[in-house]
């Protein structure tokens, strides 16, 4: 299969796929003689895989050492089932970050609906997140 038949079934652009094989999550293709890459048809399931990978939020380095398992002979269940518990607990961290924010920001709204503009030091730039204490 030529890049662009690739592309097509994928929905990616050829770059895309050019720059999976530069970073090794796809072998290099044969070349035909006027230099065109020539894929193997199983490039569509590893290029299905990169993606859903993708979709779980795994980076292209841990996709990568998903696939290195693979190309091993290896089953990666067990690798993979590791790295989308990291995710979660990385996911679920940053939900509380996000919780605490969420109450920063509703506690500093509501100190600006009852601040008077012209009480604005010049130094403190605006009193809402210079000086929330005062709230």
């Amino acid at each position: 299969m030529l890049i662009g038949e690739v592309a097509d079934v994928i929905g990616v652009h050829r770059q895309t796929i050019r720059f999976y094989e530069k970073q090794g999550l796809l072998p290099p293709p044969h070349r035909q003689l006027n230099g065109y890459r020539d894929y193997d048809p199983t490039v569509i399931s590893r290029l299905n895989f990169i993606q859903s990978g993708q979709a779980a939020g795994l980076t292209l380095t841990e996709i990568t050492s998903v696939l290195s398992l693979r190309d091993a002979g290896q089953a990666p269940c067990a690798h993979v089932s590791l790295l989308l518990v990291r995710k979660l607990e990385n996911v679920q961290a940053r939900q509380l970050e996000l919780a605490v924010l969420a109450t920063e920001l509703k506690t500093l709204i509501q100190a600006s609906k009852g601040l008077d503009p012209d009480d604005c030091d010049e130094a403190d730039i605006c009193n809402i997140i210079a000086n929330p204490e005062r709230h």
